[in-house]
């Protein structure tokens, strides 16, 4: 099992206060030859308007290193290779990058974490540690 990031209880519990019901803790993704890969989180809402239920992953990064765009390029790496894969696996989850609020505006505001976001290259969820409580869904 994969180390978790410091803010995994966090987003936990902010998933849940939001509504979400914690399906997988981890996701694993399986891959040919007895390889696994796992996602922080996987989680479901019914949707009740739709009488649908909305499945989501969630990869949380906690960005401490030293260098913020050191900790971009490994989480757009990785959440690049997870999207590949739950397409393929898990086709009906969406994945989602968890980042705190000051990670997104020090990283996501900025003109690199932009592009991506405006690209539709990465989809976030932000979160208030202190509240454990989700800020934002950025699409």
């Amino acid at each position: 099992m994969p180390a978790k990031d410091i803010y995994h209880d966090t987003v936990k519990n902010a998933l849940i206060k939001d509504g979400w019901t914690i399906t997988h803790d981890p996701l694993r993704i399986r891959l040919a030859r007895g390889r696994n890969l796992f996602v922080d989180l996987g989680a479901e809402q019914l949707l009740a308007a739709e009488r649908l239920t909305e499945k989501i992953a969630i990869e949380v990064k906690s960005f401490t290193r030293p260098s913020d765009m050191k900790d971009l390029e490994e989480a757009v790496g990785q959440f690049v290779l997870y999207a590949r894969l739950l397409k393929r696996y898990y086709p009906d989850y969406t994945l989602y990058l968890a980042v705190n609020e000051d990670t997104r505006k020090r990283v996501f505001e900025e003109e690199a974490g932009q592009t991506l976001i405006e690209d539709g290259v990465i989809r976030l969820v932000t979160f208030d540690p202190t509240k454990e409580a989700i800020v934002q869904w950025i699409h």
